[in-house]
Order: structure tokens, then sequence, then C-alpha cells
């Protein structure tokens, strides 16, 4: 069974970063993509970002070049490093573990970007 745990979720003024953390227990987080989602109030959950077992990433085009995603084997954990946020980046985050036919969330975690 995984369980995933998120942190580092709050409020920040625009312009302002966040880094997002997601620690996953098991033991098959080596093998999986891990992906940052968020859904706002009244929309749809979105990917904003993924990070495959071998490194390779992908992005959602409104948040390139403002977020990393990244992963360390060794704790567990992938973080989504946030910067230059904008107001429509508020929303749930939720943190995923996808291993073939398997899918695990977090509780997701509240981001508010405003003045």
């Amino acid at each position: 069974q995984v369980q995933l745990v998120e942190s580092g979720g709050g409020l920040v003024q625009p312009g302002g970063s966040l880094r997002l953390s997601c620690a996953a227990s098991g033991n098959i987080f080596t093998v999986a993509t891990m992906g940052w989602y968020r859904q706002a109030p009244g929309k749809q959950r979105e990917l904003v970002a993924a990070v495959t077992s071998g490194g390779s990433t992908n992005y959602l085009d409104s948040v390139k070049g403002r977020f990393t995603i990244s992963r360390d084997n060794a704790k567990n954990t992938v973080y989504l490093q946030m910067n230059s946020l904008k107001p429509e980046d508020t929303a749930v985050y939720y943190c995923n573990l996808h291993h073939f036919v398997l899918d695990y969330w977090g509780q997701g975690t509240q981001v508010t970007v405003s003045s």
C-alpha cells in the first residue's frame, strides 16, 4: 500500500515562490512516475508536471519556465518548486504516483496566490 503526504502549500503574494513536497511510503516510488496535479474551484483537475523514473519531465504549458519538478529517490520524495506565482495558479495541488495500472493520490494541499 502506498501513502502520499503533501506539504508546503499556503498563501503567497503574486510573484512569490513556494515549494511543495510529497513523501511516499511503500517500495515502488523509484520505479513510478510522479506527478503534481491541481484543481481550481469549478475546474477540472489538470496535470501540472510529471517526472518519470528515468528523470524525464513534462509540464503544463502555462507553468513552463516557472515551475520545476524534481525527485529524490533516496527520500522517496517528489518536489514542485513554484516561482513567479500568479493568481491563476491558485488551486488545490495533488501529488500522484503512477505505475502501470496503479494510481495513488495525496490528500491535496491548498496554494493561494493573492495580494
